[in-house]
């Protein structure tokens, strides 16, 4: 959290300062009351920063929304972002059990896995695969001994949308249970796809394209085929049926192809090689390519859930939208960031929220820049098929 410029300083901030009212402490700081009693005033009044240590299974939100609804101390602080250190080790143990060890990786912007030296590296690779789920967010950087730079935990910006997408212009996107597309122009018969070895099965889907859909519009039809069953039958074909490669080594299969046309092939993993060729050996190139950051969630309660709109949107729905959505299911969206291209508005519209607080402002003109409309929700039993449909449904018409 930031407060005037000044020298950093580490202030003790006793548990028993946290219990009574972190609102109040931060208050008198701003008021010049010393947090440490052992810190002179004036000291005080010329912070860098103020880090805020709560215990170690201390759900962060009381603590966030401290910085939405008290007055005295958005006056004088914001909220940088939320550190989560990670026990490597334990942590595996509790995540299932413990809501707030769920919420601790929900809330953050940066995750530290530590205790590294006490896992194998394909632990620490399940580890921090399982948290991306949970968290497509957040940054996540490795040590262990909690041997970070400062400017890892440090002005992350984690609740300064602006920042976060000049740093990441990815950081909105949309989230899908598969990493890459590619475009093909196809012509009617059998094909041969092979496929690197991998360790995992991995689903994949071929489907026919329209004559200017592009890959990001189709995405948003094949997302929910990825959520079926896939077909029995022993070959690909091209109709759009979602297909499970199994793991093993490199794959030749069969890829039926019904007519001549635009095709696009969806695959769960994005680091496995995908190549098409001819029965003769002839190679095919692709038309064009397509990556997502890994959306898919591991765990069954939390996850991070990213809708888009390239259509401008209609306040007068959004608006009561989103408020029956916090009202309803406030208590289960952990954190919300977004941007609104709202119809008739040369501004963006940016907002961020904890829970049931929200906190929007318009921000800089549009300009040259595709006016498309991108949020992102984290939070418990999140309906990503309900949200999706709810969210389109506030296009201006």
């Amino acid at each position: 959290m930031h407060a005037p410029a000044g020298t950093l300083v580490r202030p003790a901030m006793p548990d028993a300062m946290l219990a009574t009212c972190l609102a109040c402490a931060l208050a008198q700081a701003s008021s010049v009351a010393p947090l440490d009693p052992n810190l002179p005033a004036t000291d005080v009044r010329t912070l860098d920063r103020v880090v805020v240590e709560t215990t170690g299974l201390a759900d962060p939100s009381p603590v966030a929304q401290t910085f939405f609804v008290d007055d005295e101390v958005r006056a004088s602080f914001r909220l940088d972002g939320i550190v989560t250190l990670v026990d490597a080790k334990h942590l595996p143990l509790h995540l299932d059990e413990s809501e707030e060890a769920r919420a601790q990786v929900a809330f953050a912007d940066v995750m530290v896995l530590n205790k590294l030296d006490l896992v194998s590296p394909a632990e620490a690779d399940a580890l921090s695969s399982r948290l991306r789920g949970m968290n497509a967010m957040a940054a996540q950087h490795r040590a262990t001994h909690a041997d970070v730079a400062l400017n890892v935990v440090l002005d992350v910006g984690g609740f300064d949308l602006t920042r976060a997408l000049a740093q990441k212009p990815t950081f909105l996107e949309p989230e899908y249970p598969f990493e890459r597309a590619t475009a093909w122009s196809l012509t009617e018969g059998e094909l041969v796809m092979d496929l690197a070895a991998g360790d995992e099965s991995m689903s994949l889907v071929v489907t026919p394209l329209g004559d200017d859909e592009s890959l990001d519009a189709a995405a948003e039809r094949v997302f929910l085929t990825f959520s079926g069953a896939p077909t029995s039958h022993a070959g690909v074909t091209a109709d759009g049926s979602l297909f499970e490669a199994a793991p093993g080594v490199a794959r030749s299969l069969r890829l039926r192809v019904p007519r001549n046309g635009r095709y696009a092939v969806f695959q769960e993993h994005g680091e496995v090689a995908l190549t098409l060729r001819t029965h003769s050996g002839s190679a095919l190139a692709p038309t064009a390519e397509r990556d997502w950051a890994a959306g898919q969630s591991h765990d069954d309660t939390v996850r991070s859930v990213g809708l888009r709109s390239d259509a401008p949107i209609d306040p007068a729905r959004f608006q009561p939208w989103l408020s029956t959505l916090l009202r309803e299911k406030g208590t289960d969206i952990f954190r919300m960031k977004g941007i609104i291209a709202f119809a008739g508005r040369d501004e963006r519209f940016v907002f961020q929220g904890v829970h049931m607080l929200f906190d929007g402002r318009e921000d800089r003109p549009w300009g040259d820049a595709p006016r498309v409309s991108e949020l992102v929700f984290i939070g418990r039993d999140l309906d990503r098929e309900a949200l999706t449909e709810a969210f389109l449904s506030c296009r201006a018409t």
